[in-house]
């Protein structure tokens, strides 16, 4: 997946041009990320892979998107390498899934006991989240938000949407993928 160069000395990595996602043959909910030679299971939408995306539906939107930023558990993890921005995930931090909200698919801060997909869990899902341009220009109400990159459940168990990785392999990816990476699901 990388391609490492030497720049004064040191030895970097130039982030991927691309990666593909698609479902293996046989199973919507299970997949396989390529990159660079490089193959990696992930978890897809308990929808599988669908073009006409809509909110609650558990489908992983098929389309070419772009990283947008990191959001990153501080609190749990160090700081990963990637050369995305990179923005802490803070207690009140959510996402508005509320297709009525004028902030539908944008980053929220909720108080405690509002309704909102919070990005501060427990379960370590979202202790990396790659947010990618699903649905941004123009954003449509009913038609998906909050799809992610993020930490798979324990045996690649169906995502609500998002595509799912191992931990190190989620990290291992940071290294690569930079705001012009073309992301093609599908």
């Amino acid at each position: 997946m990388p391609v490492l160069r030497r720049n004064r000395g040191k030895t970097s990595v130039r982030p991927s041009n691309i990666v593909h996602v698609r479902a293996r043959p046989g199973t919507r909910t299970k997949g396989v990320l390529l990159a660079g030679g490089f193959a990696i299971p992930v978890a897809l939408g308990r929808g599988g892979i669908r073009a006409n995306k809509r909110e609650g539906d558990g489908a992983t939107p098929r389309g070419i998107f772009r990283p947008l930023r990191l959001w990153w558990r501080g609190d749990r993890l160090p700081r990963p390498r990637t050369i995305l921005p990179i923005r802490p995930i803070r207690p009140e931090d959510a996402w508005s899934e509320d297709p009525a909200d004028r902030r539908y698919n944008r980053p929220v801060r909720r108080a405690e006991g509002e309704p909102g997909d919070r990005l501060r869990r427990q379960d370590g899902l979202y202790d990396l989240i790659v947010e990618i341009d699903h649905n941004t220009r123009p954003r449509i109400a009913g038609r998906g938000s909050a799809v992610f990159i993020h930490v798979a459940r324990a045996g690649f168990a169906p995502t609500a949407g998002c595509v799912g990785l191992k931990t190190d392999a989620l990290k291992r990816l940071l290294a690569r993928l930079g705001p012009k990476t073309k992301i093609v699901i599908g």
